[in-house]
C-alpha cells in the first residue's frame, strides 16, 4: 500500500495531504529494514512525527478528504521530483542509511512504481474531484538539527513566490495570535521545483499552502487535536481572504 485516504466523499473544498505520514518500510524493501536503528527510524529523518494526526483531524474539521503516504521518506520521498538527487536519501541529518548507500537504478524504479507513482496518482485524482480544490499540505519539523541552533518557531507557513495568495493571509492571521512564533517560509523555503505542491498546485494553478508544526508540540494525540482545532478556523478565514 502506498497511501491511505480518509473521507474521500467529504464535500469540502480542501484536500489535506501528508507526504511524510509514515515511517513504514515495506517488506519487499530489504526485508523491511533500511539498516538504521529503531531510534533513527523514529526520528524526523524517516517521517514527520505527529503530522498525520494533525492532517486527519483537519480533514474532519474542514469536512474534506485527506491523503497520507504509507511509506517512509527514506524509502523514497514523495515530496521530491523524480529527478531530484534527494529522492532517495543516503545520508540525512548525520545518519547514514545503509541500504540506500548501495541502491541500484532498478531498485529506485521499483520504489517509484510501487510507492511514489501510486501515491501521486491518488493525490491527483482527489485534487481533480472539483475545479476549486485547495491543497493543504501538513508537515512537521524538528526543533533542532544536529549541530544547528534551535529553531524558535512553533509553526511555519511555507509557500512559493509563484503563488502566495493563501499563505500571505494565513501568516497574517497566525501572527495575530498572541504568544505564537510563526515562520514566514521558515524553517526553510517553500519552493522546490518538482515537489508535491509544485506538481499538484502550482502547475495546475490551485490555491495552496504548506504548514509545518514543530513536532514536539504534536507528539501526542491530544496535541495533534489541539493544533488542528487551532488551525482550522484560521485556515477557513484565510481562504475567505484569498478568495476576496
Amino acid at each position: 500500500m502506498s497511501h491511505v485516504i480518509e473521507g474521500e466523499d467529504r464535500p469540502g473544498r480542501w484536500l489535506v495531504t501528508c507526504d511524510h505520514a509514515s515511517n513504514r518500510v515495506p517488506d519487499w524493501v530489504a526485508g523491511g529494514d533500511l539498516g538504521l536503528p529503531p531510534a533513527d527510524m523514529a526520528r524526523h529523518i524517516a517521517w514527520d512525527p505527529g503530522a498525520a494526526g494533525v492532517a486527519r483531524a483537519l480533514g474532519r474539521l474542514l469536512d474534506s478528504p485527506v491523503i497520507c503516504s504509507d511509506f517512509s521518506r527514506l524509502v523514497i520521498d514523495p515530496n521530491r521530483g523524480e529527478d531530484d538527487p534527494t529522492l532517495v536519501m543516503r545520508l540525512y541529518d548525520g545518519s547514514i542509511v545503509p541500504v540506500n548507500r548501495r541502491i541500484t537504478p532498478a531498485e529506485i524504479d521499483e520504489r517509484l512504481e510501487r510507492l511514489y507513482r501510486p501515491y501521486h496518482a491518488a493525490y491527483a485524482g482527489l485534487a481533480a474531484r472539483r475545479a476549486d480544490t485547495v491543497i493543504l499540505a501538513i508537515h512537521s519539523f524538528t526543533r533542532c538539527l544536529n549541530g544547528r541552533p534551535p529553531r524558535p518557531w512553533q509553526v511555519g507557513v511555507l509557500y512559493s513566490h509563484l503563488d502566495e495568495r493563501l499563505s500571505r493571509p494565513l501568516i497574517a492571521r497566525l501572527q495575530a495570535q498572541p504568544a505564537l512564533c510563526v515562520g514566514d517560509n521558515e524553517p526553510y523555503s517553500g519552493h522546490l521545483p518538482g515537489d508535491a505542491i509544485d506538481r499538484h498546485a502550482l502547475v495546475p494553478g490551485r490555491l495552496n499552502t504548506l504548514i509545518e508544526v514543530r513536532n514536539d508540540l504534536i507528539a501526542t494525540a491530544e496535541g495533534q487535536q489541539e493544533w488542528a482545532a487551532r488551525l482550522a478556523p484560521v485556515l477557513a478565514a484565510a481562504l475567505e481572504d484569498a478568495d476576496g
